[in-house]
C-alpha cells in the first residue's frame, strides 16, 4: 500500500536540499557533479537498486540514471527531469536569496524550484510512495545540461538506449495553466534563431557632415526588424505555417494578468489567445548590438547586429522556417544595405499523439490525484529534448506534464516558485500512475 503522505514530506525536504545547490550549467565554475551526487544519493536512499552518475559522455555534464527492473510482462516507465538551472540574474531583484528556498503564502521560492528540481522531487516521491517495491519497471533519468539545450543528450540516449527503453516516458518539465487542473502538453512550438548583421558604410562617420544623405546602419536595422510583423502584430515572414487553432479557452484577462501587460497595452496578432501562443509563429528581437546611451556620440553607425528568435508552429519544419526568416531579412534590407544572416539555433516543433493505452492510464491517475479531469494544452515554448526522446524511442508514449509548476512560477525569472499544494498533487499523480500501470499486468506491450 502506498505511503504518499510520508513521501510528499520527504520529497519536499529533498527539493529544498537540491535548490540550495547552485547547479547553473551555463557557469563553467559551477559544480554540477555535487548536484548530480545529491540526486543520486536521494534515489539510492529511496531504494532504487541501480543508481549511477553518468559523466562519460564527451563534453557532457553529469547525469543520474537510476533503475528498478520490470517483472516479466510488466511495463516500464521512464521518469525524466534535469538538475541544472538557469543563472539567477540580478540578486538584488529577488525577494529572498535565489539559492535559499523560502516558503511564502503557500508557494516555495528559489532558483530551479520549478524548472526543474520539482520534477526530480516528484519522481522521488513516486518511488518513495512504493517503499522501494515498484509494481512496474521504473527508470529515472536526471540530466545536467537541459538549460544549455542538452547538447550531448542524443549521445547519452544512444549509449544507454537499452537501459532507458520504456513504454511510457514522463517528461515533468511543463506547467499547469491553472492551479488544481492537471494539464498534458500535447504540442510545442519549435525555434529558429539567427544573428542578422546590416552594413551600410565602410566606417562610422560624422552625423552632422554626412547625415541626411548617408544611411545610418542602426536606423536601417530598426526598419528591417520592423518588417518582421504586420500592423496587427502577426508575423509577416512569407512561407511560415500555422497549426489548427486549439479549442482551449484561454481568457484574455487571465493572459493579460499572467503576462504582466501594462494597462492600455494591446495584444499583438490575430485569432484567439491560445491560437496565437500555441498554433502560430512568433518573432522576437532578442538583442541588438548598439552603443549604450551613456557612450553615445554623433556618428552614423557603419554596421549593426541583432539576434532574432522565431517560434515555429507545430506542423512546420524549423530548418525550413529558418531559411524563410533569412530570406525575408535579406530581401527587406532598406536602402541597399548588405545583409548577412547566421542561423544559430534550430529545434523542431512537436505534436503528441494521446490515443494510446498509456495515456488512458495517465488520465485516470492524474484525474484521481487532482480530483478533476485532465486538459490537453499546447505550449508556446520549446523543449528541444522531446525530439531526442521521440527519435530514440519512437513507439514509447511521451507524457509532458507539470511537477508543480503553473503560470505564476516564473521559470528562468526573478522569484521563481511553485505552489506547494500543486507540487503535492503532482507527487500523488506520479505515484498513482506507477500503481495503475501495474494493472496492465501480463501481456503489456513489449518495450521498444
Amino acid at each position: 500500500m502506498m505511503d504518499i503522505a510520508a513521501a510528499q514530506v520527504a520529497a519536499r525536504d529533498a527539493l529544498e536540499e537540491l535548490v540550495r545547490l547552485p547547479s547553473v550549467s551555463a557557469d563553467p565554475a559551477a559544480d554540477l557533479r555535487q548536484s548530480a551526487a545529491a540526486t543520486a544519493d536521494l534515489f539510492h536512499a529511496a531504494g532504487m537498486p541501480d543508481v549511477e552518475i553518468i559523466d562519460s559522455i564527451p563534453g557532457g555534464q553529469p547525469a543520474v540514471l537510476a533503475s528498478y527492473p520490470a517483472a516479466p510482462g510488466r511495463p516500464t516507465v521512464l521518469l525524466y527531469a534535469h538538475h541544472d538551472v538557469q543563472p539567477a540574474g540580478d540578486l538584488r531583484e529577488w525577494t529572498s536569496p535565489p539559492f535559499t528556498p523560502e516558503e511564502r503564502q503557500g508557494r516555495l521560492y528559489g532558483r530551479g524550484v520549478a524548472d526543474n528540481k520539482a520534477g526530480i522531487a516528484a519522481h522521488l516521491a513516486a518511488v518513495l510512495a512504493h517503499r522501494g517495491a515498484m509494481p512496474v519497471g521504473v527508470t529515472v533519468l536526471v540530466e545536467g545540461e537541459e538549460e544549455i539545450t542538452s547538447p550531448t543528450l542524443g549521445a547519452l540516449l544512444d549509449k544507454y538506449h537499452d537501459r532507458l527503453a520504456a513504454d511510457l516516458i514522463v517528461l515533468a518539465d511543463s506547467e499547469n495553466l491553472e492551479l488544481g487542473t492537471p494539464a498534458f502538453t500535447t504540442s510545442l512550438r519549435g525555434t529558429a534563431a539567427c544573428i542578422v548583421e546590416l552594413r551600410m558604410l565602410e566606417t562610422a562617420v560624422h552625423s552632422g557632415v554626412f547625415g541626411g544623405a548617408a544611411p545610418d546602419a542602426l536606423t536601417a536595422l530598426c526598419r528591417l526588424l520592423a518588417t518582421l510583423h504586420d500592423d496587427r502584430g502577426d508575423v509577416a515572414v512569407a512561407g511560415l505555417l500555422a497549426a489548427e487553432a486549439p479549442r482551449f479557452d484561454y481568457p484574455e484577462q487571465t493572459f493579460r494578468a499572467e503576462a504582466g501587460l501594462l494597462e492600455g497595452v494591446e495584444l499583438t496578432g490575430s485569432g484567439n489567445v491560445a491560437g496565437r501562443l500555441w498554433a502560430r509563429p512568433a518573432a522576437t528581437v532578442l538583442a541588438i548590438d548598439a552603443t549604450p546611451v551613456s557612450r553615445a556620440s554623433n556618428v552614423l553607425a557603419a554596421g549593426a547586429r541583432a539576434k532574432v528568435g522565431l517560434r515555429v508552429a507545430p506542423g512546420d519544419d524549423a530548418g525550413r522556417a529558418a531559411a524563410a526568416l533569412a530570406e525575408h531579412l535579406d530581401r527587406h534590407a532598406p536602402w541597399g544595405g548588405r545583409v548577412t544572416v547566421e542561423i544559430t539555433d534550430i529545434a523542431q516543433p512537436h505534436h503528441v499523439d494521446t490515443s494510446g493505452w498509456q495515456f488512458d492510464v495517465a488520465r485516470r491517475a492524474y484525474g484521481e490525484a487532482y480530483g478533476r479531469g485532465v486538459v490537453q494544452v499546447g505550449s508556446g515554448g520549446s523543449i528541444p529534448f522531446v525530439a531526442e526522446f521521440t527519435s530514440a524511442f519512437p513507439t514509447a508514449a511521451v507524457l509532458i506534464t507539470s511537477a508543480g509548476a503553473d503560470n505564476h512560477s516564473r521559470p528562468h525569472g526573478i522569484d521563481e516558485s511553485i505552489d506547494i499544494g500543486e507540487f503535492e498533487r503532482a507527487c500523488l499523480a506520479e505515484a498513482l500512475l506507477i500503481e495503475k500501470l501495474a494493472e496492465r499486468g501480463p501481456g503489456s506491450p513489449v518495450r521498444t
